[in-house]
């Protein structure tokens, strides 16, 4: 017995069951059936709320499992029967809107016509007439969500057989034009008839028409020219973005591949330069006519026109945080220890480096910006350096921090030119205009940009960010476009000295031999020297071998936090803008004047100036958001200061630097609080004062405290109850 054909369904079929689908589909686990149904979209469009309708493929395949599989094999056409289906349904507003705009008034006035018409028509062609393009009167969108569970694809695995199904492609965005109206109806007038033509635009390109085709014209053997209504046409917004293949999914040796993405509509400006997106759309070929199409023969352009764009790694600014998650990292905040948690999160299988770690948290987390009256702005960004012999995981700090920042570059000192890092050159190739492609600098504003192997640029490269690293801005004038760019970016830079390791008979300055004008633009610059040491390099061997025999970093004194945990904290602590009291101003002040005295006595060491007060104030302004403060404390000026004295320290003489740990420190904090004692010439000084002066000789408290205990014992001082003053015997 044979078996029944399947009935293959019609046009007609599959149009009813796109109505339905919009009329009747209702989510499952919803409690509430007006607001997840697709009526409260149609509703949405007809009152002027909206104007995309986005079908959920989840939904399709949960209400018709054989309808969501076509839709999906050829999405093309079932964009355009699910918008006839909508027009079919043509939901009525529920709400009066007052301002008319101009496609309102031209579509109440054709279809007043367009009614009378087909009253009055005597035979069917009169009423053929006035048969508007259905795309002329719509107001809305219809946009495809893919599957949840649909697995995302690389450039290089888009085919020729996915022509007209919907994909979803990962990548990032290299260029994205401007947003230009798009004409996709042009309407004309006869200037014999008075009638309407229309015409429907499906390419990227169309010839005009320029004589009335209309019946009354043809009757009377006329010849009317069309003149184009541009208020009675109709335009989308368009924008054409190019995205490249992600690093990770170019096989060794090869190129990576780029693909041209259409957005149209409300998905325009949803990714920028720079961004690493995740988009679906539809893969078709690209239409050419004419000229074109005789020298392209049998091969065809491609690209995807965009149904939905979302960004992997969303910027501060466009992070949502629900309340919930809110009030959890408010009560992280409240954690004394938060400082070292969070820090120990970066990058947790790179052994040590402890204050080197907190300064990328600071650098992530920045300071503030301030915009003064009279339109100067002083920069809030923090920039590090970090300088240091090969094999210290310089690079691999690097990686983490742009893999933890929303908006991260990587680039590499002898890779990048002048041009690549700041601004090119280039010409549309829709417009033949020419136009500004931003660099490494541009694609990370308001992020960071990690520039490796700092010391192998060329001079003439490394001068194009002196001024990005202050202004935060990049001036061009090429081509006759004089402009100024935004490069609102923290920089973190990493070198080797001038002989590739620290060559300990020659000064600082002869081993970084970088200028001094750029050395004073960073804020922290850690000089990180590989010295022989029993004890550290034995647990940085036990550490290394752990990682590579479990393939994971050993239990540390905190748990790490996990990358979402640590951005979300951070783009909290953003919101935050503390302000520096008058009592700590004087202070601040105070310090600074004795830097500089320290900075005559050692002219070997950085150069200390008015932006290293700047850079104590971001530091400082840094420390106070990272508790989700909105006033700077006076311990959050002594940690700054304490990491400029380590980064600093780190830049002395390694001579310098092996006679001082050669040295005890018990005896040079006893040296420092007679210092002390001589400045006030009393016998009785303040606890708080001789401890915080050991911390700006970079000591630590435990010292601090070894140091008095020993000198008690010697009965040489003594400390009250309250631990409030040191008396000397």
């Amino acid at each position: 017995m044979a078996t029944a054909a399947r009935k293959v369904p019609t046009y007609e079929d599959d149009k009813a069951r796109c109505k339905k689908f919009l009329e009747d589909f209702v989510k499952t686990d919803s409690t509430t059936s007006v607001d997840d149904s697709y009526k409260t979209q149609l509703l949405a469009v007809a009152n002027r709320q909206s104007s995309a309708v986005v079908i959920d493929m989840d939904d399709l395949q949960e209400f018709d499992e054989d309808l969501c599989q076509a839709v999906q094999g050829n999405t093309k056409r079932y964009h355009e029967m699910f918008s006839q289906a909508i027009d079919d349904i043509n939901m009525q507003p529920t709400e009066e809107y007052t301002a008319d705009s101009i496609l309102d008034v031209f579509i109440q006035h054709r279809t007043v016509l367009q009614q009378n018409a087909v009253a009055n028509a005597q035979t069917p062609s009169e009423a053929d007439r006035t048969r508007y393009p259905p795309s002329l009167l719509r107001r809305y969108q219809v946009y495809f969500q893919p599957p949840s569970q649909e697995k995302r694809m690389s450039i290089r695995q888009v085919e020729a057989e996915h022509i007209g199904k919907l994909v979803q492609i990962e990548g990032i965005v290299i260029r994205a034009t401007q947003v230009k109206p798009q004409v996709t109806v042009v309407t004309y007038a006869c200037d014999v008839c008075h009638g309407e033509i229309y015409q429907e635009v499906t390419g990227p390109s169309y010839m005009p028409k320029v004589t009335c085709d209309s019946e009354t014209c043809t009757l009377n053997s006329t010849k009317g020219r069309l003149q184009p209504m541009t208020r009675g046409s109709k335009f989308t917004k368009f924008q054409e973005l190019k995205i490249q293949e992600l690093s990770k999914h170019v096989p060794t040796g090869h190129v990576p591949r780029s693909m041209t993405i259409h957005a149209s509509g409300d998905i325009t400006r949803s990714a920028a330069p720079g961004d690493q997106i995740i988009v679906s759309g539809i893969y078709l070929p690209t239409p050419s006519s004419g000229f074109k199409q005789i020298r392209a023969g049998l091969l065809s352009d491609t690209y995807l026109e965009a149904q939905s764009i979302e960004k992997v790694k969303k910027t501060y600014s466009e992070s949502i945080i629900d309340d919930a998650a809110r009030e959890e990292l408010e009560e992280h905040a409240q954690d004394p220890e938060i400082y070292e948690k969070l820090s120990s999160s970066i990058a947790p299988a790179i052994f040590g480096h402890q204050d080197v770690k907190k300064a990328l948290l600071l650098l992530l987390i920045g300071g503030t910006d301030r915009n003064l009256s009279d339109g100067m702005k002083i920069r809030g960004c923090v920039n590090v350096c970090l300088m240091g012999d090969p094999g210290v995981a310089k690079s691999q700090l690097l990686k983490a921090v742009s893999e933890l920042a929303p908006r991260g570059i990587y680039t590499t000192g002898r890779g990048s030119s002048g041009v690549g890092l700041t601004a090119a050159v280039s010409r549309d190739p829709f417009t033949g205009e020419m136009i500004l492609e931003g660099g490494a600098l541009v694609l990370a504003d308001m992020g960071i940009c990690c520039i490796d192997e700092f010391d192998k640029m060329d001079e003439s490269d490394r001068t194009s960010i002196h001024e990005v690293m202050e202004q935060q801005t990049v001036s061009i004038a090429k081509a006759g476009i004089t402009t100024s760019l935004n490069a609102r970016a923290s920089i973190l830079a990493a070198a080797n000295p001038l002989y590739g390791r620290y060559n300990p008979n020659k000064s600082a300055a002869q081993n970084i031999n970088l200028p001094t004008a750029l050395l004073s633009r960073f804020d922290l610059l850690f000089l990180l020297l590989d010295r022989p040491d029993m004890d550290g390099d034995l647990r940085l061997a036990h550490h290394i071998c752990h990682v590579h025999t479990h393939n994971d970093y050993p239990e540390l004194e905190h748990q790490p936090m996990d990358k979402e945990t640590v951005r979300n904290y951070v783009s909290v602590a953003k919101s935050f803008d503390p302000v520096i009291s008058d009592e700590l101003t004087e202070y601040i002040v105070g310090t600074y004047v004795k830097l500089r005295e320290d900075a005559d006595e050692n002219p070997d060491i950085q150069y200390t100036g008015a932006r290293t007060l700047l850079a104590v104030l971001r530091l400082s302004t840094a420390l106070a958001r990272l508790r989700y403060d909105e006033a700077v404390s006076q311990a959050d000026v002594e940690e700054a200061l304490r990491l400029m004295h380590c980064s600093k320290a780190s830049l002395i003489d390694v001579r310098t630097a092996k006679s001082r740990q050669a040295s005890n420190p018990i005896n040079d904090i006893y040296n420092v609080m007679r210092t002390l004692r001589n400045e006030v010439q009393s016998d009785t000084i303040s606890y708080r004062e001789a401890e915080q002066r050991a911390e700006l000789k970079g000591y630590r408290p435990d010292d601090f405290l070894a140091c008095i205990e020993e000198y008690e014992e010697d009965n040489v001082i003594m400390v009250n109850e309250q631990r409030t003053k040191i008396i000397f015997v």
